[in-house]
């Protein structure tokens, strides 16, 4: 499917950009409003499938939305991702977790600390990208805000550590990761964190994808994506 936003958009400028990570030089793809100054920062997590085209035209809407949008090549460490993404799953399995973790606490700080941000950081995780979201929210308590798209629960006892508010979407017949949803929003309520959970009716896991047609759902897309920029809007101003 053609990108939303064009690489060339007048409204942003685009970038790529390199930083230490936990497991090494982590490369990093940024998009951000044109003349940005004192703007919001958003991490943008991919899917198992590495940060192809589709998850860099995810981080040119965060732009045009108004947010620095830095999206990591979590498979940095590993050649980076390649163009088939069956072999991007690949390499995904190869991934040390408790590494990938410490990068994307260091992709925080990299966008916490550049000039043109306000020093708020947000993060949007997409399945695998997603259970990654919470794990940022766990292990970085500076971090402002995490979105959630149908991705893998953090454990009950870790729930607690999360200080960031939380915007959970899930697809309604995505089984396979809605079982544990119960149980985090019951970790959730117990520690008193700020959440909001919606479930999308006829979303299948990966539903926001649009270059994913058996699975795109093109209303849940457009609701979720909406819902997640007034959220962050919110919560990083």
């Amino acid at each position: 499917m053609p990108a939303q936003i064009d690489e060339n958009d007048s409204r942003i400028e685009t970038e790529t950009v390199n930083f230490d990570g936990a497991s090494g030089a982590i490369s990093a793809y940024v998009a951000k409003p044109a003349g940005a100054d004192n703007a919001p920062a958003v991490i943008i997590i991919h899917e198992n499938k590495g940060l192809q085209p589709h998850l860099k035209d995810v981080a040119r809407r965060a732009a045009a939305a108004g947010f620095i949008a830095v999206a990591p090549d979590f498979q940095s460490q590993v050649g980076g991702t390649p163009d088939d993404p069956d072999e991007a799953v690949e390499k995904t399995k190869s991934l040390d977790m408790a590494k990938i973790t410490g990068d994307a606490i260091a992709a925080a700080a990299y966008a916490r600390g550049r000039a043109d941000s306000n020093g708020k950081v947000g993060s949007v995780g997409f399945c695998w990208g997603g259970a990654l979201s919470n794990q940022l929210a766990v292990h970085d308590p500076e971090l402002n805000a995490g979105v959630v798209f149908y991705g893998r629960s953090p454990a009950d006892e870790d729930v607690p550590k999360i200080k960031a508010r939380m915007l959970l979407n899930y697809g309604g017949e995505d089984k396979n990761i809605n079982g544990t949803v119960p149980g985090y929003e019951a970790a959730l309520k117990a520690a008193g964190t700020d959440y909001t959970i919606h479930m999308y009716e006829g979303g299948q896991h990966a539903f926001h994808n649009d270059d994913n047609p058996d699975r795109h759902h093109p209303d849940n897309s457009v609701l979720a994506w909406s819902r997640t920029m007034d959220f962050l809007r919110g919560a990083l101003a």
